[in-house]
């Protein structure tokens, strides 16, 4: 009985990873922290910084785009 508990749970737990991997719940928060340690790495300002989180809020980060567009804000 406890190998079957032990199977159900191991099992709920390989659902949820994998409804983690195809929805975009683990790509997305790891591209937002991907998204501030550009911010910081460029060491935009707080206003900067919050234009930014808006923007790609509805944009795909990359690190091209993310340089981009605070280049471009900058301007």
């Amino acid at each position: 009985e406890l190998m079957q508990i032990a199977a159900v749970a191991g099992l709920a737990q390989n659902f949820a990873a994998l409804r983690s991997l195809v929805t975009t719940g683990i790509q997305k928060g790891h591209m937002k922290m991907h998204l501030m340690n550009i911010l910081n790495q460029m060491k935009v300002s707080p206003e900067e910084k919050s234009k930014a989180i808006e923007h790609f809020k509805e944009n795909t980060i990359s690190h091209s785009a993310v340089v981009s567009f605070v280049e471009d804000q900058r301007r």
